[in-house]
């Protein structure tokens, strides 16, 4: 295998690749994927098909494939929505890696593309769990993402999402104590704003760039960070970077109506993936956090 492929990772792939087939693997070609800020990869071609391969420094981002491929297995199992199939994950001295199979992005949407989307994702939002978090913790980007179980949806919304992320944001030096005041006069607000839920398992990562389109022209998710939470966290998040058609909250209100006010509500759920991506790409981010503060306290 003589590619632009760590040699470790070379050796991964031909232990998952001796699991899986019963006769032997050939090597074709190897494409590296644009973008990849965290992990390199991209289309492993080969003599029983493609694979998607990526990988990254084990000591970094301990466990972080292992943390995936158990988060896509649990999106897998609701037989909700395509997820991509997981053939294997090697964790290694040096590096980690995935491989899945791989998932044509070329592909054209269905004219329903965005209204199975809507559907599919309430269909997920069904599968449910007595607590709120999960049973590990994952990532979020490149940062971990904690998911101690609490019975409380605001509980867990303050102690694993907020307060978790806002100690990286005082500890960089972006802000100080009178933040942390700030949230804490918000977090008296949450129990008359947000409305009771029961735990729904969520993809976790849902921008337009984790929704792909499949061979059939119908989505498929990739890259989560599931957890059991409150499925308006979800629909709140498509709305911060756009690109979701307006037929998909239509079809997803059709299947799982939300509670009424939830448009005052994104700005707030939408504090955590804003603080996460202010701990990861800077300040900017920052200032839009303390904004969505301000108007409510």
């Amino acid at each position: 295998m003589s590619l632009s492929i760590p040699h470790d990772v070379q050796i991964g792939v031909e232990e998952i690749f001796l699991k899986n087939f019963d006769q032997p693997v050939d090597v074709h070609s190897f494409s590296a994927a644009s973008g990849g800020c965290i992990n390199p990869g991209g289309c492993l071609k080969t003599s029983v098909g493609d694979f998607f391969l990526k990988w990254n420094d084990s000591k970094k981002f301990p466990e972080m494939f292992i943390a995936e491929a158990n988060g896509l297995q649990l999106l897998a199992s609701t037989q909700s929505i395509c997820i991509p199939e997981i053939i294997g994950h090697h964790q290694g001295l040096a590096y980690q890696l995935l491989l899945l199979k791989f998932i044509d992005a070329k592909s054209s949407p269905s004219k329903q593309f965005w209204a199975t989307l809507g559907h599919q994702l309430a269909g997920l939002h069904r599968k449910s769990n007595p607590l709120f978090g999960l049973d590990h913790q994952n990532y979020i980007g490149s940062l971990k993402q904690y998911n101690s179980f609490k019975e409380s949806w605001i509980d867990f919304f303050i102690e694993e999402r907020i307060n978790r992320q806002l100690k990286l944001v005082i500890d960089s030096g972006m802000a100080d104590g009178a933040l942390l005041r700030r949230f804490e006069k918000l977090y008296v607000l949450l129990p008359v704003i947000f409305p009771a839920e029961n735990p729904s398992l969520l993809h976790g990562d849902l921008w337009s760039g984790n929704v792909l389109v499949n061979e059939n022209g119908n989505p498929c998710l990739i890259d989560p960070a599931v957890y059991y939470g409150n499925r308006e966290a979800e629909l709140a998040y498509t709305h911060l970077f756009g690109g979701f058609e307006a037929n998909f909250y239509s079809a997803y209100q059709e299947r799982s109506p939300l509670h009424p006010g939830f448009t005052r509500r994104i700005d707030l759920y939408n504090i955590y993936p804003l603080l996460v991506h202010a701990n990861l790409f800077g300040g900017s981010y920052l200032k839009q956090v303390i904004s969505i503060v301000n108007s409510f306290v």
